[in-house]
Order: structure tokens, then C-alpha cells, then sequence
């Protein structure tokens, strides 16, 4: 459905740390970096954009990155903690999705939450 999104955020260097380490368990990795911008996605294919804006960011947002198997979503959880992002929900089950719905959520650097689920 989509083709990319961007984020706005605070601090550019900060964001790309933790983006670099919440998502390369899940195979994605940055693929373009600037004073304007940086983009991550599979290698060659920038799908996420994040921007440096001045002053705060604006409300959070939500972002959901589809995780192969559980152990890569228990790994994004750690490297995105580890990488200074805040626990949102640790990883695990979440039944009342599904019961194969398998995810963890973090908050980065700006408040967004983000998300890595695995549907098997």
C-alpha cells in the first residue's frame, strides 16, 4: 500500500542509531544519509525517510516493520533498548490481536512507537 513514509525528528543522529540497530534484525538497514535526511529499508530500496525538523516533532506516530520469525523481533526489542529507544511492550503474544500475533513495540527517540510483529 505504501510506497514510503517519512518521520519528522529531533535529532537526526540519534534516530539513525537507534533505527540502524531496532531494524537490522529485521534485514532492513540505512540506505541514504544526509544533513536532510536518512532513509532505511532492504538494501538499494529506502522505504522509511526520517527529517531533521526544528523545534519538537509533532505527535507520535505508529509504525509496524513485518519480522520473519520471533527471534528477530526479540532482537529488534533489545537493540532498540540497547540503542537508547524506550520499552513499549516487551516482546511476546498479543492474543487479543490474534494468536499467532507475535510483537514488541518501542518508543524512539521522539515518541514514535514503533513496532515489529511477526504473524506466525
Amino acid at each position: 500500500m505504501f510506497d514510503h513514509i517519512g518521520l519528522k525528528v529531533k535529532d537526526l543522529d540519534a534516530s539513525v542509531r537507534f533505527y540502524t540497530a531496532a531494524l537490522a534484525p529485521l534485514g532492513f538497514g540505512l540506505c541514504s544519509r544526509d544533513d536532510s535526511s536518512a532513509g532505511f529499508g532492504p538494501p538499494g530500496e529506502p522505504a522509511l525517510w526520517l527529517y531533521p525538523t526544528q523545534g519538537t516533532a509533532g505527535p507520535g506516530s505508529h509504525l509496524a516493520f513485518r519480522a520473519s520469525q520471533h527471534a528477530a523481533v526479540d532482537r529488534f526489542h533489545a537493540s532498540g533498548l540497547e540503542a537508547g529507544g524506550k520499552d513499549n511492550g516487551k516482546p511476546g503474544v498479543r492474543a487479543d490481536y490474534s494468536p499467532t500475533y507475535y510483537a514488541a513495540f518501542l518508543k524512539d527517540p521522539d515518541g514514535n512507537n514503533i513496532e515489529a510483529v511477526c504473524l506466525k
